[in-house]
């Protein structure tokens, strides 16, 4: 997949076509006009596009900075506002629990390197956060990134008309392939620690043969997949697995202790 380079006069083509980044802009603010999420759509498993931006830790390239962790993606309006201030300390106050994971975080916000900068001082002091500012900020006052990732929403504009990033996340395994992403408007804020959870799912299941279910959090029980034969479920979960009986007669709720 090419690059695109941030900012505007030295960015690539997007994708495999030969469409202009004015081209794919002029794209972004017709569908905002007709009430649309500008940009292409990410399908989970998609390897994501990479880029090259400025941010607050330097110049990074998206997919040599993810090297082979995971990693998290997630977008914010603007600078100095109220709700992404109070986002962005929480994130910071669980850096630690996603690094024990092997997970790196960056952000994004469609303002400057200098205003990120600014902006980080207050999140500090505003979420009493003693340890400083561990994760990078990308820039995308053109928003390149943004436009490129389908993070634009089309209902909130800056002062200026321009359209405003939605709250996104992006969660992408070390394939550089999206795991999981969500999307919510700028009015509501983010659950991270939600997103740990999630985290700890998409880790456990990629590499087992379960599923998590409902309000599942790393230690409890696990379903087992429909595609594991009965037969083999002993040997593939040592420590158990029930079969869960119901008035259909199927066999299909089964739950085994998390796997180690």
């Amino acid at each position: 997949m090419p690059m695109v380079r941030v900012p505007v006069l030295r960015v690539a083509a997007i994708f495999s076509n030969s469409f202009s980044l004015s081209a794919k802009l002029s794209q972004a603010t017709e569908a905002h006009s007709k009430g649309a999420m500008p940009g292409p759509i990410l399908k989970l498993g998609d390897v994501v596009p990479n880029f090259t931006s400025d941010t607050t830790q330097g110049t990074i390239d998206f997919h040599s900075w993810i090297q082979d962790s995971w990693s998290i993606l997630f977008s914010h309006p603007a600078d100095y506002t109220p709700v992404c201030t109070t986002e962005l300390g929480r994130v910071q106050m669980l850096s630690n629990d996603f690094a024990s994971r092997g997970v790196k975080l960056i952000a994004l916000s469609c303002d400057d390197v200098e205003s990120h900068n600014g902006w980080i001082k207050d999140i500090i002091a505003y979420n009493n956060i003693s340890t400083g500012f561990s994760f990078p900020i990308i820039a995308d006052p053109g928003r390149e990134v943004a436009t490129l990732y389908g993070m634009m929403d089309p209902d909130e504009k800056d002062a200026k008309g321009v359209p405003l990033t939605c709250r996104a996340v992006y969660i992408i395994g070390p394939d550089k392939r999206l795991k999981l992403s969500l999307l919510y408007p700028a009015t509501t804020g983010r659950n991270f620690d939600e997103i740990l959870r999630v985290v700890d799912s998409l880790q456990l299941t990629a590499t087992r043969k379960v599923a998590t279910p409902v309000d599942w959090k790393a230690g409890g029980s696990c379903m087992v997949v429909p595609g594991v034969k009965q037969e083999d479920a002993a040997g593939l979960f040592p420590k158990g697995v029930k079969v869960h009986e119901v008035p259909s007669g199927k066999v299909y709720l089964r739950t085994t202790p998390q796997p180690e």
